[in-house]
């Protein structure tokens, strides 16, 4: 039994963890791609990690696990992470769900991990929806029953032997975090219960019992504990520096840090077994491989069978890096194994036992599949004539493959795999490939003419089933498109701003619009664009029309909104529309593309969401804004009517500040806003000599020195779990309520702080200054009240103010008292 480094050790070594062969043969340069294959042939472990965002995988475990010991190992998640900020654009919402959701599959690209995610679409319940501090709120809006179905579920059906949630259930933790962790431990004993959930059963899976569950602890707490920093030479890296590799790929979230190689350890606590065990180690009771298999079962002719089949596979791991050796012997392994999975079905071996012994063959054959594909040196080359389709469209896949290896390839087919209902002439041979020899297939496809539409979460739209024989063994592989294939409206329909704002004490004369217009037919087409308004609206001109040259062209149509000349309080939309050849557009197509995922694309209505209030503004108040790149605070109140301009470096570095009544910061700017920090003392200057400065919310974690940075000591609140107020519904005590801040312009009252989204604040100050004046105070259900929220503080002859309050999602929500209450802090800049 070939195990490495698992259990308790003494000793913390730093060295390598590949066979002698690859010492044997140093002046080689390492084959990663073979080697991640052929090492998970040496154990039939399986493990799952179960969190709740993107990014909560325990990278570094993960990677010692899969890439050190071969395990076959995956992360579970339950959302999408839509909940967050996003570091790298302005993608929010869905988008940056979507932008998430690729990061973490190219992550686990990298630690030889499979990502999972409970959540399907985009309209899913189980979302992240900001901050929680329990996992009872957690389950109440994820619904406890659809998410914990669907974690029975995946567990029925992957089939873990090893399950450990990334978190605890503690208070310090995330609500999310929390309630991940609960549902994983009940799991325990609930997805081998067949009275729980049994309409699963009847769909055909089976119940499953979980082998060990492990909870991850302190040292002291520990039962067992790993040691995972050793140097790995194949992939050139401990397994540590795996894992920051796989979470820079996080880039949303700006994850990833250097890591020296060096000693680490993962310290495990055995929550629960089901099997027993002569130590501590992290598989013990648990059969490693199949000679382990071969002492579990009580049938000797199927215990040889098993222990010469561990043999053959040793004989495949021991001929690294050789693929030409390999090959040969990977078909021949998998041709035992199918014969072995048969003799293990007519077997008198318990239920159980079978059930999960046929489980692992049925792994060991997809493992080997992918060994002999590997070994085979088949160079797949797959080109389409366009990513982007549309409905009835027509276009060419193109299949290449060279024989890149030294011996023939046999029988060699290739398959397109599409959506019900597309065509595309079906199975193509290539034959038979002598060594340096290319084969092509072109397969014609036709898009149907109501195929739906690219959903980003679904299975893609394209793929490419090879196939070949070796000595009488048929070997699969299903490989993707290098791009993601997407079936969009033939016309994107984009109207700027999303969001309008009309002011009922002060309403607008016109308002600007714009509609991007981009084509995605192949070829030239002609639109008419126009928009769909509320009861006494009118636009200049009516319509527009447009036309196109080629697929992803893009025009923009302008008009004017012209309101009545009262608009009532509350909801309105404007939908814009293209209509072309007698059909109507109107979807949105976010277009998601950065250069560490694939591309993607969230569809949403084409409408303009629109808020009628009053919301009084000082006259000739002038505002600048340093723009972090993390919220829209300033196009939004820009369409409000305000007059912001947006203070670019230079401005910072010498333009005249003093021009501008007030300067607000977007969220997070010393992080988004290197030139923030680097002009700090112009904006002390700027405030010392009369001007208004509206600081917006920094992490702990994002540059800030709480003596330097602001003019008088301001610490952020660490850990943040404790210092915020997650319940949007909180109730808000203004603590000054006649101070001008509540009063001018507008008057502030209780209703102002209704119909919030997400939270009320996060990162609430810790320590300030007694020259700070507090004015709001607010709480979570049973615990204390923060009084930082907004603080404020004379500095020379200006004014100073901090307010960690999270406006920017009530701006984006449309929030008209988040609008009022900001207008007031903003405007306080032409009080003094």
């Amino acid at each position: 039994m070939k195990r490495l480094w698992y259990g308790v050790l003494s000793v913390l070594l730093v060295t390598s963890l590949v066979p002698s062969a690859i010492s044997a043969k140093k002046q080689e340069e390492p084959d990663a791609e073979l080697w991640s294959a052929v090492k998970p042939l040496e154990t039939t472990v399986t493990f799952l990690n179960t969190g709740a965002h993107p990014d909560d995988e325990r990278s570094d475990f993960l990677a010692y696990l899969s890439r050190g010991l071969g395990v076959k190992t995956s992360s579970l998640i339950a959302n999408r992470g839509e909940g967050g900020q996003n570091a790298i654009g302005n993608e929010l919402g869905n988008g940056l769900g979507i932008i998430r959701s690729n990061e973490m599959v190219e992550a686990a690209k990298v630690n030889g991990v499979k990502a999972y995610h409970l959540s399907e679409t985009t309209s899913d319940p189980i979302y992240d929806f900001g901050f929680s501090k329990s996992p009872e709120e957690t389950l109440e809006k994820w619904g406890e029953e659809v998410t914990y179905s669907r974690l029975i579920r995946f567990i029925r059906t992957y089939q873990p032997d090893i399950v450990m949630p990334s978190f605890l259930d503690v208070d310090s933790q995330h609500g999310h975090h929390r309630a991940m962790n609960v549902l994983s431990v009940r799991a325990f004993e609930d997805a081998a219960d067949p009275t729980v959930f049994p309409e699963q059963l009847k769909e055909g899976l089976e119940p499953w019992q979980i082998k060990k569950l492990y909870l991850p602890v302190s040292k002291d707490e520990a039962t067992t504990s790993i040691e995972i920093g050793g140097y790995d030479p194949v992939y050139g890296m401990s397994y540590p520096q795996l894992g920051e590799a796989s979470r820079y790929l996080h880039k949303s979230q700006g994850m990833g840090r250097e890591v020296p190689v060096e000693p680490r350890q993962t310290h495990l606590l055995l929550a629960d077994s089901a099997v027993e065990a002569d130590s501590s180690d992290l598989f013990a009771g648990i059969p490693y491989d199949f000679d382990e298999w071969a002492n579990a079962v009580r049938d000797k002719k199927l215990s040889g069978k098993l222990a010469d089949l561990q043999e053959s596979l040793d004989e495949i791991v021991d001929a690294y890096p050789d693929r030409t050796a390999i090959l040969p012997k990977s078909q021949k392994a998998l041709d035992e194994t199918r014969k072995l999975a048969k003799h293990v079905e007519k077997s008198k071996l318990a239920g159980e036992v079978k059930h999960d012994l046929l489980h692992k063959l049925e792994l060991k054959e997809e493992q080997l599949q992918e060994v002999s594909f590997i070994s085979s040196n088949l160079e797949t080359t797959i080109n389409i004539g366009s990513y982007v389709l549309t409905q009835g469209e027509k276009t060419e896949v193109m299949v290449e493959v060279k024989n890149n290896g030294r011996q023939k390839v046999q029988h060699l087919e290739a398959e397109l795999l599409t959506p019900d209902g597309w065509k595309h002439g079906g199975k193509a041979k290539l034959k038979h490939l002598k060594p340096g020899e290319s084969g092509k297939v072109t397969f014609d496809v036709t898009v149907p003419e109501d195929a739906g539409y690219f959903e980003p979460y679904a299975d893609p739209a394209l793929q490419v089933r090879l196939s070949f024989k070796e000595k009488g063994t048929e070997t699969v592989r299903v490989q993707d498109l290098d791009n993601t294939v997407s079936v969009l409206p033939e016309l994107s329909v984009t109207p700027d701003p999303v969001n309008i704002t009309v002011n009922t004490a002060d309403v607008q004369d016109e308002i600007p619009v714009k509609v991007r217009v981009k084509n995605y037919r192949a070829g030239e087409t002609e639109a008419t664009v126009s928009l769909k308004l509320p009861e006494g609206w009118k636009s200049e001109p009516e319509s527009i029309e447009t036309a196109f040259g080629a697929r992803f062209e893009e025009k923009t149509a302008a008009f004017t909104l012209i309101p009545p000349a009262t608009v009532e309080e509350g909801d309105f939309t404007v939908e814009a529309v293209a209509e072309m050849d007698g059909q109507s557009f109107n979807t949105t197509v976010q277009e998601i593309k950065y250069e560490h995922i694939n591309d993607s694309y969230y569809l949403y209505p084409s409408v303009i969401n629109g808020v009628a209030f009053e919301m009084l503004k000082p006259e000739g108040l002038k505002v600048g804004y340093i723009d972090s790149g993390f919220d829209q605070m300033a196009d939004a109140f820009s369409n409000a009517g305000f007059d912001i301009t947006k203070l670019t470096p230079e401005d910072l570095a010498s333009g005249d500040l003093s021009q501008y009544d007030t300067i607000v910061t977007g969220i997070r700017a010393t992080l988004g806003r290197e030139d923030l920090l680097q002009n700090n003392e112009r904006i002390k200057e700027y405030v010392r000599n009369g001007g208004h400065f509206v600081m917006q919310y920094v992490t702990a974690a994002d540059p800030w020195d709480a003596e330097l940075t602001p003019p008088y000591p301001l610490k952020i609140g660490t850990p943040s779990i404790r210092w915020r107020v997650t319940d949007e519904t909180a109730e808000v005590t203004m603590t000054k309520p006649d101070h001008p801040l509540f009063n001018y312009p507008n008057k502030i009252t209780s209703s102002d702080w209704d119909n919030w989204v997400q939270e009320r604040g996060l990162y609430f100050p810790m320590e300030w200054d007694s020259r700070y004046e507090t004015f709001v105070s607010m709480a979570d259900p049973g615990e204390d009240p923060f009084t930082s929220g907004i603080l404020m503080a004379e500095y020379g002859e200006g004014t100073y103010l901090y307010t960690n309050l999270v406006f920017y999602r009530q701006i984006g929500a449309q929030v008209p008292g988040g609008y009022r209450i900001f207008a007031n802090l903003m405007s306080y800049g032409t009080q003094k």
